[in-house]
């Protein structure tokens, strides 16, 4: 799949949702069909879409699809409906900012929308259609600074990155991902080191699989190894995404990303976040006020069928963890490269809900 034929992880297609099955990849391309917004939430909760920019377009297709299924002519019983939709969404995933940015933003459209019902519906409709082709191009705008930043070196750049956060995490395109896309089109990149990603392994299964569509050299390394590898001289810079961003630039990412993190920074090697305006939240002051998901802990003791622990052993299983803003040389958004201290002033005038 090259770039000419991109990834779509979230379409609208006539009346419903289609859903690349991210749990299938990469053995299997498949597309889900979503035409309830309890179908929704369990596609985000289970991970068939995941990545924090897609859940928010993915969300705000849940709010469409739940106010669409609203029996009532009456505004004030819809919009009491529409917050019970609401609330269901935003239970799913605690951690992605996006998605409660993407419910703020139905929520503020309906009550704002005057006419009758099935004009409100209809501009949900459109402002999700919106969301989804905004992250689109915001993904793009994130590669080019990204682009603009990446060390000057003589020889390509060979980039580390954790996790998932390409065209699959987000509309299309990708953050972290789109940095690295726009680096290969550019002809500066060299190679992509994926960390695994224990443990639901999206380096392996999603980032490989994005990189092997689009011709992009990509090795894949198991988590343990990325400090042997800058120790070796293999790392220029390390590129990842993130699930939300605090005021100070204290940014939650996928668990692994802030020991990685150190490790760079123990090798004088420049550590960026990609992430679009939509991700911070100026809420929250730092990195403590983030709430982090634990999921369940079948991910950690087995693999597919097999179990790989002891009957007996307990277990832990934190879906994210937060990297201090020291560490970060700078967050690549959508307006550009941004230091963390510098956050709050450049970027929270910008941001509207």
């Amino acid at each position: 799949m090259s770039s000419a034929n991109p990834v779509y992880p979230v379409i609208w297609h006539i009346d419903h949702v289609r859903l690349i099955d991210q749990t299938r990849l990469p053995n299997e391309y498949d597309r889900v069909e979503i035409r309830r917004y309890e179908d929704m939430a369990m596609a985000i909760e289970t991970m068939i879409v995941r990545g924090a920019p897609a859940i928010g377009v993915a969300a705000a297709y849940g709010m469409y699809l739940g106010a669409r299924d609203i029996k009532t002519e009456d505004r004030s019983e819809f919009l009491a409906q529409l917050e019970r939709v609401a609330e269901r969404l935003r239970s799913t995933r605690p951690t992605a900012v996006n998605l409660f940015w993407a419910i703020a933003r139905m929520i503020k459209v309906a009550q704002q929308t005057l006419g009758p019902v099935a004009h409100l519906k209809q501009v949900l409709l459109e402002t999700a259609q919106e969301i989804n082709a905004e992250d689109i191009k915001t993904c793009r705008q994130i590669g080019d600074y990204g682009l603009s930043v990446l060390p000057d070196f003589p020889s390509k750049l060979r980039i580390l990155t954790h996790c998932n956060a390409g065209a699959l995490a987000t509309a299309g395109y990708g953050t972290a991902l789109g940095v690295v896309r726009s680096a290969w089109t550019a002809g500066r990149l060299e190679r992509v080191y994926a960390d695994e990603t224990r443990p639901r392994l999206q380096g392996a299964k999603l980032t490989a699989w994005e990189c092997v569509q689009e011709g992009i050299p990509v090795t894949v390394i198991t988590d343990n190894m990325a400090a042997h590898c800058m120790q070796l001289g293999m790392i220029d810079l390390v590129v990842v995404g993130a699930d939300r961003i605090a005021a100070n630039g204290d940014a939650a990412n996928k668990i692994g990303t802030y020991s990685l993190a150190l490790v760079a920074k123990a090798h004088n090697i420049p550590f960026y976040v990609a992430a679009p305006l939509s991700t911070i939240d100026f809420a929250i002051a730092d990195g403590s006020q983030i709430p982090i998901e634990e999921r369940n802990p079948n991910e950690v003791y087995q693999v597919g069928d097999t179990r790989l622990c002891p009957v007996g052993a307990e277990f832990y299983n934190p879906a994210f963890d937060v990297t201090p803003a020291h560490l970060i040389a700078a967050i690549i958004t959508e307006y550009g490269a941004i230091a963390p201290a510098n956050l709050k002033d450049e970027l929270q005038p910008k941001q509207v809900v």
